[in-house]
């Protein structure tokens, strides 16, 4: 796989064509510019772009989705606005499917289907509302153990729907907040949210066949303990 440096560690790249870029983004770094000023992965993508196809001034790189800065794990890429297009259509409607890792604090021993009523109001955490609440949204996804060791949870999330921070105030609300949650859970300072986006499968956006990319998180911290979970994870393509 070739990789890219960044701030935050390397960006691995798992697929390029013509319309399309998969990629691997640290935890830490910001999916695109944010008022940090700090480097973000659209951009790093772009001057990766640049150099590597002498393309001069600036390269098209469309941002499609996001992932939470201090989340790791797969994104997408459009390299035309016809791909940003198709696929950004994709993710509106949730046909393009998303899988996570996470590690929670505490036991979960059976699979649970989490939907509540968010609210995001700037300058606040998000948090559950009761139905009804003006500007709230649902968010609904389902939580499947895979190993319980020394209290904490490995578990497999598949959302239904794509809201700011849902995993992590979901199964906060319901109290296995995720290992290094600072802003949820227990997290000090430090610690790296456990949340990984291991496994995202779509429609190639002119090849229009059914694409899955993956990828592990670091076989480090507390991942470490759940390895051979993970590996059998990231083998199983179901």
């Amino acid at each position: 796989m070739k990789t890219l440096p960044s701030p935050y560690g390397e960006i691995g790249i798992l697929y390029e064509d013509n319309h399309l870029l998969a990629a691997v983004k640290p935890p830490n770094l910001p999916s695109q510019g944010d008022k940090s000023g700090d480097a973000d992965m659209l951009s790093l993508l772009k001057e990766y772009l640049v150099k590597s196809k002498n393309k001069p001034g600036d390269a098209y790189m469309g941002l499609v989705h996001r992932l939470d800065r201090p989340v790791g794990g797969v994104m997408v890429f459009a390299k035309t606005s016809k791909a940003a297009g198709r696929l950004s259509e994709q993710f509106r409607l949730h046909t393009a499917k998303k899988q996570y890792l996470a590690v929670l604090e505490g036991e979960l021993n059976e699979v649970r289907t989490l939907e509540n009523t968010l609210l995001d109001k700037q300058g606040q955490n998000v948090r559950i509302v009761p139905e009804g609440t003006s500007g709230a949204k649902t968010a609904r996804l389902t939580t499947y153990p895979l190993a319980v060791k020394d209290y904490l949870t490995l578990v497999r999330v598949e959302l239904d729907t794509g809201r700011k921070h849902q995993i992590r105030v979901q199964h906060a609300h319901i109290g296995v907040p995720l290992y290094g949650d600072m802003r949820y859970g227990h997290g000090r300072r430090g610690e790296t949210v456990a949340l990984w986006a291991f496994r995202l499968t779509l429609t190639h956006p002119t090849l229009k066949k059914e694409m899955t990319f993956s990828c592990p998180p670091p076989n480090m911290g507390v991942w470490e303990k759940f390895t051979k979970e993970i590996n059998a994870q990231i083998d199983n393509e179901d």
